[in-house]
């Protein structure tokens, strides 16, 4: 079971090496990391070339400027039958692929609890699903996400109906916990396997309460649910 990890790059030079580093020994020869990079000028692709590792496949283009669509160029790179998303800063710890694998024997979408952390690996908060009181539902989800991008992965089939993201989506993790909710099997897996960096150049909170306002957070919702009929028949 060939497994791709989808990356999304945009400056990322300052950790992207100890991201790398921390994914991947735990891949096999056959597997692949996926490195979407939209326009990067500084040296994130020459680090990451340094490496010299087969399994690395750069992407470079300059068409997104979003980091929504920089993970859908990403996602439709993948070749692998289970696709792990991962953001260009965060720390995957040990075990994460064997637990994750397992998970996904008996299920199709697999979330893994947090750690976040600050710029020098602090721990702000030790469980992020006890802080958004993570879990599978609907509802629970459309009202607030708790699917995290970084966390998640999930079998091929998950594209089928994730692709393509509809226009002006906020977050792309939200997306497809609606379409695992949906259409497929989730499971929570609670154990923090990732040490998750939130700092100013990231574009989305975890550890502080959202500001988005609530007219947005209405229009983004009914928004996505006016795409759910054109997703029933995608195949």
């Amino acid at each position: 079971m060939k497994i791709s990890v989808c990356i999304a790059t945009y400056n990322g030079e300052k950790y992207i090496l100890d991201q790398l580093h921390s994914i991947l020994p735990q891949l096999r020869k056959n597997d692949e990391v996926i490195i979407s990079d939209d326009s990067s000028s500084d040296k994130t692709l020459e680090l990451i070339k340094s490496l010299k590792d087969h399994r690395i496949k750069i992407f470079a283009h300059n068409h997104y400027r979003n980091p929504v669509y920089n993970f859908q160029h990403a996602l439709r790179q993948a070749t692998g039958e289970v696709i792990f998303l991962s953001d260009q800063d965060d720390l995957w710890l040990e075990g994460k692929v064997d637990a994750v694998c397992k998970a996904l024997e008996s299920a199709d979408v697999a979330v893994t609890d947090c750690k976040i952390v600050d710029d020098d690996l602090n721990v702000l908060t030790e469980s992020y699903f006890k802080f958004r009181k993570s879990g599978k539902g609907l509802i629970k989800n459309l009202y607030s996400n708790k699917y995290l991008g970084c966390c998640m992965a999930f079998k091929r089939k998950i594209l089928e109906k994730a692709l393509p993201f509809p226009p002006r989506l906020p977050m792309h993790d939200i997306w497809l916990g609606f379409i695992s909710e949906l259409f497929y099997k989730s499971v929570f897996i609670p154990v923090p396997y990732i040490l998750h960096r939130r700092h100013l150049s990231n574009t989305s909170s975890t550890s502080q309460k959202s500001e988005t306002s609530l007219i947005k957070k209405v229009s983004f919702r009914w928004n996505t649910i006016k795409h759910w009929p054109n997703v029933l028949f995608r195949r």
